[in-house]
């Protein structure tokens, strides 16, 4: 484990130390994501998909494009079963 300190200005700002942001792959206007974990640490991570763009073909390909009635059914499932999840 290494630790890297970073100050905190006056308006709440931080600078991302170089050797972070190199191993996080960060580049200028790059988001970073806060994860506050249930036991109390914080964790700094990169965000997988940092763009629309770098979202494409994450989820694969269909042989035929849905039609948008199946694409809804699709969604109403989605939400149920979240909805379900939560109860």
């Amino acid at each position: 484990m290494k630790e890297i300190l970073s100050t905190i200005s006056s308006k709440g700002q931080v600078t991302v130390p170089v050797e972070v942001r190199r191993y996080l792959g960060l580049g200028k206007n790059d988001k970073i994501a806060f994860v506050i974990q249930d036991e109390g640490t914080v964790e700094i991570k990169a965000p997988r998909y940092r763009t629309v763009r770098s979202l494409r073909g994450a989820a694969g390909s269909l042989k035929e494009p849905l039609t948008w009635e199946e694409t809804r059914a699709i969604a109403r499932e989605d939400a149920l079963a979240e909805a379900a999840e939560h109860d």
